[in-house]
Formats: C-alpha cells, structure tokens, sequence
C-alpha cells in the first residue's frame, strides 16, 4: 500500500514550475514527432522530476516547510523504493527514444543524485549546488526535449537556447531557497540565496532574469521572431509586478520573505511563464 507521505512528497504538483522549459524547447523543435513529445512530458514531469523530489525529501528528511509543501510527512524507506522504481522505469522507456536522450536523462537523474545524496551533498555547497540546478533543470533539459521529440533525432540544438533555459531556471531558484535560510544552515547546508541574504537574493534574481531575457531576444531575433518576444513579455508583466512589489516588502521587512509570499512567486512565475510558452508553441505549430 501507497503510504500518503510517499504521495506527498514525491511531489507531482512541482513539476508545473519546470514545465516551461518543455514547451520553450518544443516550440523550436523541427519535425515534431507527436509521440515522441509525449513521451518525452511524461518522462520528465511524471518520473525524473517527481523522482528528484522524492529522494531529496528522503535525504533531508524536513521538518519545516519545503517547496509546494507547508507541512511536510516524514519520508519511509518506501519513498526511497519508489524513487528508484521512477528512475528505472523513465531510463527504461528513454531507451526508446534513442541514446542521447537517454544519456542526458541519465545525467539529470545521477546530477540530482549527487546533488542530494549525504556522502556528495552538492546542496551544501552555494555556487555549484546552484549550478547543478540551472545546467541540468535548464540546458540539459532543453536538449532533451529538442532531440527526444523530434523525428530525426537531432543534434542541432541551438546553444543560445539551452543558455536561455539555465538563465531562465536560475532566474527562479534562489527565490525558492529564501524561506528556508535557517532550516538548511540547522541541516550544514550553505544555499547561494543563504549567502546572499534576502535583499541580495532579489537583486541577484533580477539580474540573472534580465540575463534570460536577452539571451530569449537574441534567440528570437536570430529567427525574426521580435513579435513574438515582445507579446510574450506582455504576458509575463504580472511576474515583474509580483517580484517587484514583493521585493520592496522584504526591503522593509526581512520577514515578508516567508513560506507563503515564496509560493505565491512560483506559482504566479509558473502560471505566466508556461502560458507564454504554451501561447509560442501553439503560434509556431499551428
């Protein structure tokens, strides 16, 4: 029997703040191979990621809030089962899609590994621990989906692409560590958003975001695609409103840096960020 805490903290809900890497890839994706895009979204978003979820929440065995989770169940050793039951089953059926793909899933999955794992911990440390995130969660990622669900296999994945994606990815994360600086210090963890601090966390976001943003429009200029740019900065404005307003609360007000305000910036990031994907890709295939 499923217990509710291996269901909790796998986490599935937390693959909608990933996905728009997904349809960024996808909308330039020549050749498109239907099936093949499935398989490569339930992959991703229903095995590897969960599955990345699931053994840090093992590792780390929270008692404070964590992403996506306010109170967080203690993990059995059947959350370790099913992690590895995730893995196994997403390098199986990447096998299908040929050997790039999975050996780029493969990286993903022993990155997040190493990035967990008590005997590696990459977390504990700021700089690489970050970079582990943006790399594999960003441009591995992109490629993955450009060469999975296409019908040739390619390889001809643009490199400013996969630096969009990284920046796009590192952009968001610290902002989700800030909450936590205190329970990850209690656990020997040194997150960048810890190091950092709250203010300099929000700066630093807003200059790696800013950094995306250039890299997307050289992406889009590249390709003459400059309307499609600025329409999708059109939609992600109730993102820069929230960061900012939220921003200039924890000026104030370290405190307004908390679990509730943190979730509220994923959410309102994944909602916006998604739709403008989604809005590119349906423009571009249909």
């Amino acid at each position: 029997m499923i217990r509710p805490s291996t269901i909790q903290l796998l986490r599935f809900h937390f693959s909608f703040f990933l996905m728009p890497v997904y349809w960024f890839a996808l909308s330039f994706t020549e050749h498109i191979c239907t099936a093949n895009a499935i398989a490569v979204f339930i992959i991703l978003h229903l095995l590897v990621y969960p599955a990345s979820n699931g053994y840090n929440s093992y590792m780390d065995k929270d008692t404070g809030s964590i992403g996506g989770i306010k109170n967080p169940k203690q993990p059995t050793r059947q959350l370790f089962y099913a992690c590895n039951v995730l893995d196994a089953v997403a390098l199986a059926a990447s096998c299908f899609l040929g050997w790039k793909f999975f050996t780029g899933i493969l990286g993903f999955i022993l990155a997040s590994r190493a990035y967990s794992y008590r005997k590696i911990r990459l977390k504990k440390f700021p700089v690489a621990g970050y970079l582990t995130v943006i790399i594999f969660q960003g441009a591995v990622v992109f490629f993955c989906v450009m060469n999975g669900s296409s019908i040739d296999k390619t390889t001809g994945v643009p490199f400013i692409g996969m630096v969009a994606a990284s920046l796009l990815v590192g952009g968001f994360y610290p902002l989700t560590q800030i909450y936590q600086h205190m329970q990850d210090k209690e656990d020997g963890v040194t997150t960048l958003s810890y190091l950092l601090g709250y203010r300099g966390t929000f700066m630093f976001t807003a200059i790696v975001y800013a950094l995306a943003m250039v890299a997307i429009g050289i992406f889009f200029y590249n390709r003459h695609l400059l309307p499609f740019f600025y329409t999708i900065q059109l939609i992600l404005a109730p993102v820069l409103f929230y960061f900012t307003w939220w921003f200039l609360k924890v000026y104030k007000d370290p405190g307004q840096a908390d679990f509730k305000n943190t979730m509220r910036m994923n959410i309102i990031g994944s909602v916006f960020t998604n739709a403008a994907f989604i809005y590119l890709f349906i423009s571009q295939k249909f």
